[in-house]
């Protein structure tokens, strides 16, 4: 059986955090994946900050506030034992996760998503939405589960 590459985008929401319990369960299943979790962090493009700040600030910032939402992700797949790579990526949440998938070659990207009505979606968008309709490979989101 041949090895899923799987990225799988984290911000330390619990919607992330479903789609690593999905990618978990896969691995337990006996499937082949090679897991990488990915944070992207929005850019810092006031001129007036990079007055004050240094690009090596920045890149710090940006780093540690990755890290620390990836924290949660991280935890789930450490305390299974389960292998995994983490990275941090700067740039527009949704453009950066299909551009990343596809310059790394993954197989698949499996996300959370927060599972509103179509008409709040409409309103608030969703980058979950956007992976999906910008991805030239398949995309698994993973929704909350119905409450009844």
């Amino acid at each position: 059986m041949a090895t899923m590459k799987v990225l799988v985008p984290v911000d330390g929401s619990d919607n992330a955090n479903r789609a690593v319990a999905h990618v978990l369960a896969l691995y337990r299943s006996d499937a082949q994946l090679d897991i990488h979790l990915l944070n992207v962090q929005i850019p810092i493009d006031s001129g007036h900050a990079r007055l004050f700040v240094s690009p090596e600030e920045l890149e710090d910032y940006h780093r540690d506030e990755g890290l620390a939402a990836l924290a949660p992700a991280r935890h789930i797949l450490d305390e299974a034992h389960v292998p995994y790579t983490h990275h941090v990526a700067v740039g527009h949440v949704a453009d950066t996760i299909t551009r990343y998938a596809k310059e790394h070659g993954f197989d698949k990207i499996v996300m959370g998503s927060h599972g509103r009505t179509a008409l709040l979606q409409m309103v608030l968008g969703s980058v979950a939405q956007e992976v999906l309709k910008r991805s030239a490979i398949p995309v698994t989101l993973v929704k909350p589960a119905a409450e009844g």
